[in-house]
């Protein structure tokens, strides 16, 4: 830990964890197996049972965890959930002592946290953002990968509560503040962007008569071949369009994106097309439709199943 003493004055981080949904509780899980302690809050009390029943400890707020941790980590749904709970007037930001440590692995906005860094340095409360990749599967086995951006110190400090969370070798510090949010975003942009490309090239093939298992051996063994087409979309050949991550989250995402390109004046057409597929998505088949879901559209539209022809 750098031979700094934290805040509770132990050479090993007391940990704060707020936001135990479907990724949060697995990762929280994994802190505590680790041996750090733990002090959990969510405003679903029955989230924080099993974490209880395995040595953790709750706090009756968020302000009240914060102000028992030295490092918080926050996973919440976006920005919104986020600054309602960290900043503001009687937010945990304030609550922090000095010398703690903020992680938000929330998927977010580089300007996300930009605030409360510039209030939390005068008292030596550090930001630090850390997205995750590697979904619900990845959480569970402690295996994620994981975008860290902001000082270098700080990273190192952190970086134990992190490696108990992911995969240590792919704990990767990306960059400044914000950086971690940015490749984040990125890399989800791109992934849809690849989902609604090849809903349509394989849509296109089978419709052509090809047998879909064919079709998609050959692409994957081609230039154009990706981990989505040689992995990621199996589910789909049976039906099963991937409720792991669904599309009010994706749209969240993609909306963020396309967000931060406008912020930062990069054009991003394509993108803001793929945004708009998947809002009709979610549009049609409901909030918590599954991630794949651009796939469905195309094969109704095209009055087709992609599905692979048993032998």
């Amino acid at each position: 830990m750098n031979g700094r003493a934290w805040p509770s004055g132990g050479d090993r981080p007391v940990v704060g964890f707020i936001g135990l949904g479907r990724m949060g509780s697995p990762m929280a899980t994994h802190v505590l197996g680790q041996g750090f302690e733990l002090v959990a809050f969510d405003v679903r009390g029955e989230a924080l049972e099993p974490l209880v029943a395995s040595g953790a400890r709750v706090a009756e707020s968020a302000p009240g965890l914060a102000a028992m941790v030295d490092v918080l980590i926050t996973m919440l749904p976006g920005p919104p959930q986020v600054a309602a709970v960290m900043l503001g007037p009687g937010g945990a930001f304030q609550a922090l002592r000095d010398g703690a440590v903020w992680v938000d692995m929330s998927t977010s906005t580089p300007a996300a946290g930009r605030a409360a860094a510039e209030e939390g340095a005068p008292r030596g409360v550090a930001v630090v953002d850390a997205p995750v990749a590697g979904m619900v599967k990845g959480a569970t086995a402690g295996t994620l990968q994981v975008f860290v951006g902001g000082d270098a110190g700080d990273v190192e400090r952190v970086r134990p509560v992190l490696e108990a969370m992911g995969d240590p070798d792919r704990v990767v510090h990306v960059g400044l503040r914000g950086a971690g949010y940015a490749v984040k975003l990125c890399l989800n942009l791109l992934w849809f962007i690849h989902a609604a490309a090849s809903a349509e090239v394989l849509v296109l093939g089978a419709k052509a008569g090809v047998e879909v298992g064919t079709l998609r051996r050959a692409l994957v063994s081609g230039p154009a071949g990706s981990v989505l087409l040689e992995r990621d979309i199996d589910g789909v050949f049976e039906g099963d369009y991937d409720e792991s991550f669904t599309l009010d989250l994706v749209t969240k995402d993609l909306g963020l994106a396309v967000d931060l390109g406008r912020e930062l004046g990069v054009p991003l057409e394509l993108s803001a097309l793929v945004e708009q597929l998947h809002r009709r998505a979610r549009a049609l088949y409901g909030d918590q439709a599954g991630e794949l879901s651009s796939v469905r559209l195309v094969e109704e539209a095209a009055g087709i199943k992609l599905r692979i022809a048993s032998t």
